[in-house]
């Protein structure tokens, strides 16, 4: 009697066998780099060139954000400083602080040599994602909502997910983030201090209250009532309609 299979098929079972071994491999693999912090972020503390201490700069010495991300209430993109920014206030021939330290020997040969400081990026949205820092900033949102608190941090690290859900929360209820613009770069801000210091913002807060089915029952001394009670003054004062269509994001 003819064989019913060719003979080819004997080594089906081995090739099948060796197929599911290169996919299970693929999953581990795959598993492996993007369930670690570096590729979901969240915790991701990359080593850098320099140490720079945000809560020295930030907390002590009273540095903006904009100090640094100089272009960031006009770009779209958050840019990183130069090596001549920090040379202001580090490089010998100016403001010689710390110039001597071997800690700032990296910005010292970036400096001298013309060359940018290699800093390792802490926050990354994927590539498929727009976000512009400009049009959130320029709303009242402040860097705290997307980076955490920045200013409490001695190594700067990846603090939120930065999630489709975390966006589209804040689209759908922005009164939750919304500030006064003078207050978007205080990183140390209260909403309930700022009301209370304000008699005119306390005023206006009042009044939008007391002509508000939405807020009448909000306790100013509350700090979610009262960021729920300025959030929602803003929002129709500015007329923010946060768009909520993939296409906002995914373009």
């Amino acid at each position: 009697m003819a064989n019913i299979f060719p003979r080819y098929t004997n080594f089906l079972p081995l090739k099948i066998a060796v197929c599911i071994g290169a996919l299970a491999i693929g999953v581990v693999l795959a598993v492996t780099y993007y369930a670690t912090p570096k590729a979901q972020r969240v915790g991701y503390m990359p080593d850098q060139p320099i140490p720079y201490d945000h809560e020295l700069h930030v907390n002590q010495l009273g540095l903006d954000c904009r100090h640094c991300h100089s272009f960031v209430e006009k770009s779209g993109h958050a840019n990183i400083p130069s090596a001549n920014t920090c040379a202001n206030c580090h490089h010998k021939t100016k403001g010689n602080i710390k110039s001597d330290s071997p800690r700032l020997a990296p910005l010292m040969d970036a400096i001298d040599n013309d060359k940018p400081v290699q800093w390792v990026r802490v926050t990354k949205a994927p590539d498929y994602v727009y976000f512009n820092h400009s049009a959130h900033l320029n709303r009242g949102v402040s860097c705290i909502e997307c980076h955490g608190e920045v200013n409490k941090m001695r190594v700067v690290f990846h603090a939120k997910p930065l999630s489709m859900g975390q966006c589209i929360d804040c689209h759908r209820a922005p009164e939750d983030a919304l500030r006064p613009l003078e207050e978007v770069f205080n990183l140390e801000y209260d909403v309930r201090k700022f009301i209370e210091k304000n008699p005119s913002a306390k005023s206006s807060i009042q009044e939008f209250i007391a002509g508000s089915a939405e807020t009448e029952d909000l306790d100013l001394s509350k700090e979610d009532d009262a960021q729920k009670a300025m959030g929602l003054m803003l929002k129709e004062r500015w007329n923010v309609r946060p768009k909520e269509s993939c296409f906002t994001c995914h373009r």
